[in-house]
């Protein structure tokens, strides 16, 4: 395919997206299935043009006094992409399959800038109804943060202590320009390509499969940091998911005590199996929500780590269409969720034991009010200090510059070069 043909597709993509509020990655999904003659780099093409498009969906659409999808397929490749207007007007040309050429007024809106400044919504990027919440968690930094997280992001590996080391990673994935992350000291990271670049396919790579690493960003391998594990410690970590934070845990627990995996939804929980034999952690038991309950952990656990669900504001970057399709409703909801279950993480902690408590999102409402919420129903607890373990954890490392005065930690794209993550501890006194 040629560049014209790609960004018919790009736009058709977008098309469906916004039409039926689907998921960008199904939406691409089906445009390759029902395009078999696209091959893995044009596949690869307009899938960096619909997320970049989306990215940016208000600003681009500000600037293209439109928000359609040809607007934004074509302002992405002319103004984010660089490629300007001359190359994409002889685009146009040069390929019958591509869009209808540039009007004169497309024209203009891609080559000079508006003389008004966008509304600081618009410039973030972040949807209106949004905003109030940004600009309280962030303050005069809210542009800067939203902008951040409508970048791209790198891809982020965490280093298995249990079979491999850093420097081992890093020599096996030089090639793929692989450096060591800023804070996390089992962090990798290889920094996102510009355009119509490819990401490397680190999947596919010999030590992968030997489970030296996993994919992990740095957030969340910070968070397991945070937390804290002790060889020797009776661990539960009550939202499994597919066991990403249960191998940093076991990791960190050298192999010694005993870590439960759990998730309401089995779904999720299902390819932990697979991930604790490839990364050779043993010391993990696997709890399924249909054939097994947590009864008989009440009271005993040293740590409850809670991953809890949320509106995954935090990981815009890696998740561009989820912004658009959040309403207040679906907070409304995740809120409930978060509320329950730290009521039933609090039942699982013996007395002196910790509750840590993480989201991926960076609303206010997630984060900081629901552990002050939770403080409130549950005088067992008091609040502990996530700011704290992070200089236990990371002596010498600058502290994060949204750490609150409660000891709740944020980290962001712009703040220390991470997904959005909000991480919390507190402790059972009673």
């Amino acid at each position: 395919m040629k560049d014209g043909g790609r960004l018919a597709a790009a736009i058709e993509v977008l098309g469906e997206v916004e039409s039926h509020r689907r998921p960008v990655q199904e939406a691409l999904k089906d445009w390759g299935n029902a395009h078999r003659f696209a091959g893995s780099g044009d596949r690869t093409i307009i899938g960096n043009l619909v997320f970049d498009a989306l990215r940016h969906q208000l600003s681009l659409g500000w600037q293209m006094r439109s928000g359609s999808p040809r607007a934004l397929a074509l302002a992405t490749y002319a103004r984010l992409w660089g490629q300007g207007v001359p190359r994409l007007t002889e685009v146009l040309a040069d390929d019958r399959h591509a869009p209808e050429a540039l009007s004169e007024e497309e024209i203009a809106f891609l080559s000079t800038d508006r003389d008004e400044p966008a509304p600081d919504h618009v410039a973030a990027d972040v949807p209106e109804w949004l905003w109030p919440m940004f600009t309280d968690a962030f303050g005069a930094a809210a542009v800067t943060e939203g902008q951040a997280l409508a970048a791209r992001a790198p891809i982020d590996l965490r280093v298995n202590t249990l079979k491999a080391t850093r420097e081992k990673v890093l020599k096996r994935l030089g090639e793929e320009g692989a450096v060591e992350t800023g804070l996390s000291p089992q962090g990798i990271r290889i920094a996102p390509r510009p355009g119509a670049a490819r990401m490397p396919h680190v999947q596919a790579e010999e030590g992968y499969r030997k489970g030296w690493f996993e994919l992990q960003d740095e957030a969340s391998q910070l968070a397991a940091l945070i937390a804290a594990p002790k060889p020797g410690e009776q661990v539960l970590d009550l939202c499994a998911g597919g066991g990403g934070k249960t191998l940093a845990l076991a990791a960190l627990m050298e192999n010694r005590g005993q870590i439960y995996a759990y998730d309401s939804d089995r779904l999720r929980l299902a390819p932990i199996h697979e991930r604790l034999a490839r990364a050779g952690a043993r010391n993990v038991q696997v709890r399924d929500p249909k054939s097994s309950s947590l009864e008989d952990l009440e009271g005993l656990m040293d740590l409850v780590f809670v991953d809890a669900p949320c509106t995954g504001t935090g990981v815009w970057r890696r998740r561009p269409d989820s912004k658009w399709r959040l309403t207040e409703k679906a907070l409304g909801e995740r809120m409930e969720d978060q509320a329950r279950v730290l009521d039933t993480a609090a039942r699982f902690v013996k007395p002196g034991g910790r509750l840590v408590y993480a989201t991926c999102s960076l609303l206010p409402q997630e984060n900081g009010g629901q552990i002050e919420a939770f403080l409130a129903r549950d005088s067992r607890f008091t609040r502990g200090s996530a700011v704290a373990s992070f200089e236990a954890a990371l002596p010498g490392k600058a502290l994060p510059a949204h750490a609150t005065a409660e000891g709740h930690l944020v980290l962001t794209p712009a703040s220390t070069a991470t997904d959005g993550f909000f991480v919390s501890v507190v402790r059972r006194t009673a």
